[in-house]
């Protein structure tokens, strides 16, 4: 069986076809529609729904963000439905239509453990603020997984049921939660394909409630989750190198210093905050640990180098040595060291 399921934020009447179409579509076994703290006038339209056959609607006292609403129907279908096979999320905003979410329930029922995304072409008349956030969101998700997506941004996607225990554990509820979705496909070895949808925005999308500001940072912060764990890590770096050297001022004790310091937290976080590796440490450690060792070794022959070549000031050349090995360090670790067995295989 799969289930459709709407998220829905003071959604306007034209949430009644759509979710007579898909209860009537004769593909989905029954429609789950979140009902997010919506304001006391859209009561007539949650209850007009609920009197239709196999329509459940769930109420949130309070507004708490897309990703809760998710998570409650997403939790709801697996624990009532046990013949479940997957999910179907609709947006409630009109611009999913019930064609196109048919559409997505067909490929998911050929390929029941891939997450299927409606893929849309961004073609006639799009919002500025939609075809900017798309653009950029895939262009920062190809670079930090390795993986392309032509919309990384679509509401409309078919969830395997086999993934939903996992989706509940993730901490987001907003905007944010899709995109972690995506994220925790690439360090779960899940396949994620794409089904062409039709793009449509009703009076320039004024009906989202997409924030383009604070929800855009925090979609972002999603995405820069490594950055900012190197971040804190080059902090604690940067301050054992600076502390040995003044009291050494030997390059290499300063930089195996360091090295040694930080790597216990950018491990841990990078395992955990940025990877989501459910991996033991005795398989991913020894990996990391070589990658310290020789990024490490690295670097310091770049700041050798530049201190008596250039010269550069030793501050200075550990800035550059170490912005230099960033990247190199990121896909390594994204590719080859928290990439569990079935991702690697598939890969």
């Amino acid at each position: 069986m799969i289930v459709a399921l709407i998220p829905g934020f003071n959604p306007s009447a034209q949430l009644v076809p759509l979710v007579r179409e898909l209860a009537d579509s004769g593909v989905f076994g029954a429609v789950v529609v979140i009902n997010d703290g919506s304001a006391p006038e859209c009561a007539g339209i949650f209850g007009e729904i609920a009197r239709f056959d196999r329509v459940y609607v769930l109420p949130h006292a309070v507004n708490l963000g897309k990703g809760a609403a998710l998570k409650t129907g997403l939790n709801h279908i697996y624990c009532f439905f046990p013949d479940l096979s997957g999910v179907v999320v609709v947006d409630a905003d009109g611009q999913h239509l019930p064609a196109d979410a048919v559409k997505v329930a067909k490929a998911l029922e050929k390929q029941p453990e891939c997450l299927v995304m409606g893929a849309r072409a961004f073609d006639g008349t799009v919002p500025w603020r939609s075809r900017f956030g798309n653009s950029f969101t895939r262009t920062v998700f190809r670079l930090l997984t390795g993986k392309r997506l032509s919309d990384t941004q679509s509401g409309l996607r078919g969830i395997p049921g086999s993934m939903i225990p996992m989706l509940l554990k993730l901490a987001a509820n907003g905007y944010e939660f899709e995109l972690d979705m995506l994220l925790s496909c690439k360090y779960t070895g899940r396949t994620i394909i794409e089904e062409p949808i039709r793009t449509v925005y009703l009076e320039g999308n004024k009906s989202s409630h997409f924030n383009p500001i604070l929800d855009s940072m925090r979609i972002y912060f999603v995405l820069f989750r490594f950055a900012l764990a190197s971040l804190l890590s080059a902090v604690i770096d940067y301050s054992v190198f600076l502390f040995v050297y003044n009291l050494s001022a030997s390059i290499s004790a300063s930089q195996a210093a360091a090295r040694l310091v930080s790597m216990g937290f950018n491990y841990s976080a990078v395992k955990r905050a940025v990877f989501y590796s459910d991996q033991k440490a005795s398989t991913t450690f020894p990996k990391y640990l070589a990658l310290v060792l020789v990024s490490g070794l690295v670097s310091y022959l770049l700041i050798e180098g530049l201190v008596l070549y250039l010269p550069v000031p030793v501050v200075a050349a550990k800035v550059i040595a170490e912005s230099a090995v960033f990247l190199a360090n990121f896909a390594i670790q994204r590719d080859f060291i928290f990439v569990p067995k079935k991702a690697a295989q598939a890969g």
